[in-house]
């Protein structure tokens, strides 16, 4: 792993990657060696150069307690200070139920752009990536002007479209995780396009495995676990997208413990979007109906995913969790009263105080009038004390609660 270091934390033994600065500030024609005497570290120290990097993989790390920044954590610096120094798109912000309205229409022409787009693929046509590209940039605003509700109403999918709509769903969660990281806009329309394209690899996978009801045999499972390379193949022959969209592809299986596929990657040898893919694929994968089972609840799928040690990368997923919320949209919550609520929109200052509705006593075990409650501003100290299962108490339609729409055939 390479560390950026200043020059009076070098130190013999340590192998130089690269310096910081121009060839003419330091005495050496080289800058890739093992620093192996005393005399060479006094000429570095002597020189103009104030900073450099090195591989600890390849020498000796820095000492206990001296400050040192790894390669990601230089280009985050560097992505924020580009963020920094270009202006924002302009986007009005809406409401929840504004946004919702738009994102309804806009989740009916995503899913047939993709149904189209992977169509071609899955008959080994050339793919239009004029039409992906616009698409990503149509979800980029929605999400720009309200992020949670493209993001939560992509995830309410019918089982035989999930597929195409797992693939808009990923997009807009890479766009939103892509900005809470604090990447530069260029980067975030990268990342859900790569969102978007994730699974185009699928498309050589026989249809009847993809909407298997039952457990795949161990065949099948091995079958489906090539559509990362499939995937590439197909991406690699359109010769139209990017080698980053291209490693999300390939690699949103992998896990940082090394235990993922297709090539058992670990820790730095994935890369910043593809630790984002991995998570954003779980979270909507394990959220969304599908042929063989129900999704399950948005907060116990985040505590879940919190508790598979190795699986993702931390940084990443506690940016995700900024991104969706403890408490996603969708999520059955216990209030300290004893009412049972369902939450309608993040807060992103104050994570365990979204902005609910309230519908039903857990105590009396009736329903409540309906009304909307924003935990960071009440005055009676009311509070999110824990999650509850929809299922155990047998609601029905519960997505309908806080969306306002009736959802034929989704509601959970």
């Amino acid at each position: 792993m390479l560390k950026r270091i200043a020059v009076t934390d070098l130190r013999v033994g340590m192998f130089i990657q690269e310096f910081c600065g121009s060839w003419m500030d330091h005495p050496f024609w080289k800058s890739k060696f093992v620093l192996n005497s005393e005399k060479d570290l006094a000429r570095i120290r002597d020189s103009a150069i104030s900073e450099l990097w090195i591989d600890v993989s390849k020498g000796a790390d820095v000492a206990a307690g001296v400050q040192a920044a790894t390669e990601a954590e230089v280009e985050c610096e560097a992505q924020a200070r580009l963020l920094a120094a270009i202006e924002p798109p302009k986007v009005r912000n809406l409401s929840m139920e504004q946004e919702l309205e738009q994102a309804v229409k806009l989740c009916a022409r995503s899913k047939q752009a993709v149904v189209d787009m992977f169509s071609d693929a899955r008959m080994g046509q050339a793919l239009q990536f004029d039409q992906a590209e616009s698409l990503v940039e149509e979800i980029s605003q929605s999400v720009m002007r309200h992020p949670n509700a493209l993001i939560s109403l992509a995830r309410l999918k019918h089982s035989n479209e999930y597929t195409y709509m797992h693939s808009v769903a990923v997009c807009a969660l890479m766009i939103a995780l892509a900005r809470q990281l604090g990447l530069p806009e260029a980067a975030v329309r990268e990342a859900g396009l790569a969102g978007l394209l994730h699974d185009i690899g699928k498309m050589a996978v026989p249809q009847d495995l993809l909407d298997k009801p039952g457990k795949l045999t161990d065949g099948e499972f091995a079958a489906v676990r090539k559509h990362p390379e499939e995937g590439g193949n197909i991406l690699i022959a359109s010769k139209q997208v990017s080698a980053l969209v291209l490693d999300v592809c390939l690699h949103h299986h992998e896990k940082i413990d090394g235990s993922g596929y297709p090539h058992r990657l670990q820790g730095e040898q994935i890369s910043l979007l593809a630790k984002m893919g991995a998570v954003c694929d779980v979270y909507d994968a394990i959220t969304s109906n599908r042929p063989y089972k129900a999704g399950w609840d948005p907060a116990e799928s985040i505590r879940k995913m919190a508790e598979w040690k190795g699986h993702f990368d931390e940084l990443v997923f506690q940016a995700f969790v900024k991104t969706v919320g403890i408490y996603p949209v969708g999520a059955l919550v216990r209030l300290q009263s004893g009412r049972l609520a369902v939450v309608m929109e993040q807060n992103p200052k104050a994570l365990l105080a979204p902005r609910v509705k309230v519908f039903f006593s857990a105590k009396s075990r009736v329903p409540l009038p309906q009304s909307v409650v924003d935990l960071s501003k009440i005055t009676d100290q009311d509070r999110i004390v824990g999650r509850e299962s929809a299922e155990e108490w047998g609601f029905e339609r519960l997505d309908e609660l806080w969306t306002g729409m009736e959802l034929e055939g989704r509601g959970r």
